[in-house]
């Protein structure tokens, strides 16, 4: 039987090697880019949904430093309730997985204002989260966040909106959206303008730099 010793020393050694890997990935980080998650399980965005490298991409946050150089790292999100900062490791640490990799780092590749841009996304920390998904309303989904607010020094949108997609490869839209949206009186917004977080991974204005914690 191996000892409660042995045990903490090994739980130790694993916890520094993560800590030193975390502290690594984060210096290399920068401002504004973005986290793209994947699900270990199907799920009904997954379905209608492709990321890059057919990843089950299922949400994206931004990266937002505050403080400069020195200062703590934040991932700039809409969730459920709200659109909120939440610390990088908690980030991290809620998207941990041995079956696919979980995070997956990519970095605008055109021409950005990077700080207007991330002051943008800023602005709409509190806001309400949209799962309906709908353009127009005060409510913002995960990459509603980057296509509304990602803007040249010029003020044109980086990321063009795209029409939504709830159907599956054979272009039938999925039982389980049409019951969510007739539940609240709603068709289906197929076709509407918008975004979702896999197609934007895959977009050629981003680069995908690799899987955390791979360094860059």
């Amino acid at each position: 039987m191996v000892s409660l010793g042995i045990k903490a020393h090994r739980f130790g050694v694993m916890l520094l090697a993560s800590l030193c890997a975390t502290v690594a990935m984060s210096q290399q980080l920068r401002e504004g880019d973005l986290l793209f998650t994947c699900s270990d399980v199907p799920n009904v965005i997954t379905r209608v949904t492709s990321g890059t490298d057919s990843l089950p991409i299922d949400h994206v946050g931004i990266v937002h430093r505050i403080g400069g150089s020195a200062g703590p790292l934040f991932v700039i999100e809409a969730v459920k309730p709200i659109v909120c900062l939440t610390p990088i490791d908690s980030f991290l640490c809620r998207n941990t997985s041995e079956v696919v990799p979980q995070v997956i780092v990519g970095r605008i590749n055109v021409e950005c204002d990077m700080a207007r841009s991330v002051r943008r996304c800023l602005m709409m920390v509190g806001k309400p989260y949209d799962d309906l998904y709908l353009p127009g309303d005060s409510a913002i989904y995960c990459s509603e966040l980057v296509q509304m607010n990602y803007i040249t020094a010029a003020g044109e949108a980086v990321f063009a909106p795209i029409p939504m997609s709830f159907h599956d490869r054979t272009g039938r839209i999925l039982d389980e959206w049409i019951d969510f949206y007739s539940r609240r009186g709603m068709q289906v917004p197929e076709g509407e303008p918008g975004s979702n977080p896999g197609e934007l991974s895959r977009r050629r204005q981003v680069s995908i730099i690799g899987p955390y914690p791979l360094l860059l």
